[in-house]
């Protein structure tokens, strides 16, 4: 289960308080879409790829994930949305890697 539309209150929630999917990771469906280094494409020719990397420039950046804000259908990892890269929005985040 993640933080939707319909149980978040209209608002972000702390890490790790929905349990961890697959992999052992948190949120990574709702609470926040996450602002990817990723140039948006369509993708549309990946059929058999393992991490498609994508265009090496663009106008666009990749968000994942879903949000607080969406419904529940788009709180999944592989739903993305295009967004310029100078745009603020209350619903993105980011996850760190290290």
């Amino acid at each position: 289960m993640s933080w939707y539309r319909g149980n978040s209150s209209s608002k972000t929630h702390p890490v790790a308080t929905k349990a961890p999917n697959e992999l052992g990771l948190y949120d990574m469906s709702g609470n926040v879409f996450e602002w990817c280094s990723d140039w948006y494409d369509s993708y549309t020719d990946t059929e058999g790829q393992t991490n498609p990397q994508g265009p090496s420039s663009g106008s666009n950046r990749l968000s994942r994930g879903g949000s607080w804000d969406t419904t529940a259908e788009y709180c999944r990892v592989s739903f993305r949305l295009s967004r310029w890269p100078t745009s603020l929005n209350h619903s993105l985040g980011l996850r760190l890697a290290l």
